[in-house]
């Protein structure tokens, strides 16, 4: 899949939650459906089965309650892609990366190859399973996890046994850390703790640029990898800094930089630290710091100021505003706006922003913040995750279109909005910001609400998400037992069903409005006194 990822350290971010979001987009000329799920410990399989690779893998028994953001249609398999469990660990999966002929050389991806001639024939090949992908891991890895480095650990171990037939990057997160892994080749990966006050952009292009092996093989406190990663680098003669001069660089070692790279990937970072940066450095220019192209764009940097939902829905939203590159702009050339690949594009399924704020108890702690469809002309709406079910609106998207649910009155939108851009611009920025007000509004009115029914003993944690010197800290069984209050799980279920309700409310007065703009501005349209 082609995406866009932002993950917002917790001394970064504007009220010190941990944020990691990502667009997740469909290949070229394809759009999918997607739905907003809760799937309960009974629903989850023991025994799994890929659609796509044939490969079956045996589950653990204790699964947890989890969101996910599964295709409509199940044909190619689940595609969770998005989540969060009961105790409270976010995960994102994935963001398909790019890498080179020399890692891929040596460790090649696990392909499923099918079975070739009839079984009993001295040609016949049997079929072998191809290894782990997006289609899996938020299944496969997020009910089992109680930490965002636990669900590293467990992906890496996967990786090691099953092997990926691709490159992909994935985020955990707590209400500590960020976690983000990397895979290298088909068995390989690496994984960066987010710095607390950094946020990172990743575009699909290996974006790690700064690794420190020594950490990873020992103390582990920001960087892992898999175990044997170090001698696979040597004897594969994969490092390429200059002994003395530079710290290993896993984007050199392991990544791409190629001429589709400059158009496709790196533009997309450049956007985005360019809005979250836009003093730090000159921008634009033949000067520039940094260039669309330049392969150099960090991986992390600091913000120049703490960093808001509406920002990151911002820069996932973008198709380079105020630059020669907007496709809908009036600034440079028929030739610059159609140059690079924007980050809100048409064939956009859903975005997923989790946030886990620390000074909210274990029980209402996380939103998932949904929007669907083209991101330009979407909204970001807060949903909360302890609870057992979804609001119809989001959760039943049909594969027949239909004004009637999330997904689909989206693309109806987009399409709309997209060939009458100038006509229907101010309309959708009304919307965008009465759903994103009403959004933050009913979360304040929840959270006031769910202060009543939590005596504050049973979250040992003071106004600040910290655990007094004078209490023990939960374990985590505990934790994901004080999310079984039932008056609160109630509450944010009854919460999220006025979300939904306000949000189409909303979303179908935008729809009749950019629908008779665009009719009104029908060439066939005619009238007496045209004459």
């Amino acid at each position: 899949m082609t995406c866009t990822t932002i993950l917002v350290g917790k001394d970064a971010s504007y009220d010190g939650s941990t944020i990691i979001a990502r667009n997740e987009d469909s290949a070229n000329g394809e759009f999918c459906p997607k739905r907003f799920v809760v799937v309960k410990p009974e629903e989850q399989p023991r025994t799994y089965t890929s659609v796509l690779s044939h490969l079956t893998i045996e589950l653990p028994d204790d699964p947890m309650q989890y969101t996910a953001v599964p295709n409509a249609d199940l044909k190619e398999g689940i595609w969770g892609e998005a989540g969060v469990n009961e105790a409270n660990v976010a995960m994102s999966a994935t963001e398909t990366l790019t890498s080179n002929e020399r890692v891929l050389g040596a460790d090649p991806l696990v392909e499923y190859v099918p079975a070739h001639g009839k079984e009993g024939d001295p040609c016949y090949v049997a079929e072998h399973a191809g290894g782990i992908g997006e289609e899996d891991m938020v299944t496969i890895v997020l009910p089992y996890v109680r930490t965002a480095r636990e669900g590293v650990q467990r992906l890496g171990a996967l990786l090691e046994e099953y092997g990926t037939y691709e490159m992909n990057g994935i985020a955990f997160s707590d209400v500590n850390e960020i976690w983000w892994l990397e895979t290298v080749g088909g068995h390989h990966w690496i994984a960066r703790r987010v710095p607390d006050d950094s946020y990172v952009t990743m575009p699909n292009q290996l974006g790690i640029d700064e690794f420190d092996l020594d950490d990873a093989m020992n103390d582990q406190i920001d960087h892992m990898c898999s175990p044997d990663l170090p001698a696979f680098i040597a004897e594969n003669h994969l490092d390429l800094s200059v002994e003395g001069l530079s710290a290993f660089d896993p984007r050199s070692a392991f990544g791409s930089h190629s001429d589709s790279d400059h158009v496709y990937n790196t533009p997309r970072a450049w956007v985005m630290q360019r809005f979250l940066n836009p003093y730090d450095e000159v921008w634009d220019g033949p000067d520039a710091d940094h260039k669309p192209t330049g392969d150099d764009i960090p991986w992390a940097r600091q913000p120049e100021r703490k960093i808001t939902i509406e920002d990151v829905k911002y820069v996932l939203s973008s198709h380079y505003q105020g630059t020669p590159y907007d496709p809908y702009g009036q600034l440079g050339t028929e030739e610059t706006r159609r140059m690079f690949r924007p980050i809100g594009i048409n064939r956009q399924s859903q975005l997923a922003v989790i946030q886990i704020r620390p000074y909210r108890p274990q029980c209402a702690r996380t939103l998932q913040w949904m929007a669907y469809g083209s991101n330009p002309f979407n909204a970001l709406m807060p949903f909360y995750v302890n609870v057992d079910d979804t609001p119809t609106y989001l959760r039943d998207t049909t594969t027949r279109v239909t004004s009637e649910n999330f997904y689909w009155e989206n693309r109806i939108i987009a399409a709309l909005c997209d060939a009458h851009f100038g006509d229907t611009a101010n309309a959708v920025e009304r919307y965008q910001e009465k759903v994103g007000s009403m959004g933050h509004r009913m979360v304040h009115e929840t959270d006031a609400f769910v202060d009543t029914l939590v005596e504050l003993e049973e979250v040992p944690e003071d106004e600040f998400g910290e655990v007094p010197a004078d209490v023990q800290p939960m374990e985590p069984a505990q934790i994901v037992q004080a999310m079984h209050v039932p008056a609160v799980r109630k509450a944010l279920a009854s919460a999220n069903e006025r979300m939904a309700h306000r949000l189409k409310c909303a979303t179908d007065k935008l729809l009749d409005e950019v629908l008779f703009t665009a009719s009104m501005g029908m060439r066939n349209g005619f009238n007496r006194s045209d004459h």
